[in-house]
Parts: structure tokens; sequence; C-alpha cells
């Protein structure tokens, strides 16, 4: 089976939209089930820290470490990590 890319901007953007709301409940549900400062704290570090780790694995190593290539996704990203070991 053959999966297409995605390249409607509207597509695109409803897919950005879906994936906010998404993240949103989950964190509203978080918070609705355990309302802490604690439980606030580590989600709020949860996300920073997974933002960053994306930005890192598709901004700083496809411009700084592997500047010709291009990932597509994460899945991509590790097998192109671990055949380069």
């Amino acid at each position: 089976m053959c999966v297409r890319d995605l390249t409607s901007p509207r597509l695109l953007y409803l897919k950005a939209i879906l994936f906010l709301l998404l993240g949103g409940l989950a964190a509203a549900l978080l918070l609705a089930d355990s309302p802490t400062l604690r439980t606030a704290t580590l989600l709020a570090i949860c996300i920073w820290a997974f933002s960053r780790a994306y930005y890192f694995a598709f901004y700083v190593l496809e411009r700084y470490v592997e500047p010709p290539r291009r990932f597509s996704g994460v899945l991509q990203l590790f097998h192109s990590l671990l055949r380069r070991r």
C-alpha cells in the first residue's frame, strides 16, 4: 500500500489544528484528573522537553549534523542514525 504525501494547505492547517486540539484536550484531562501545581509544572516541562527534542531532530540534525539529508519522519531519522553506526 502506498501512502501519498499530504500537500493540500487546507488539510495541513486542519491537521495542525487537530493536533493542537488533541494536545489541549489531553492536557486539560490530565489537569482535571489531578489539579495540582505539581501536575501542571510536570506537564509544562514535558511539553517543553518534547518540543525541544522535535526541534533538535528536524532542524539541528538536518542542518548541522547531516546537511544533505531530509527526514520525512521520526522513524526515518532513527533508521538513518542507527545505520550510520
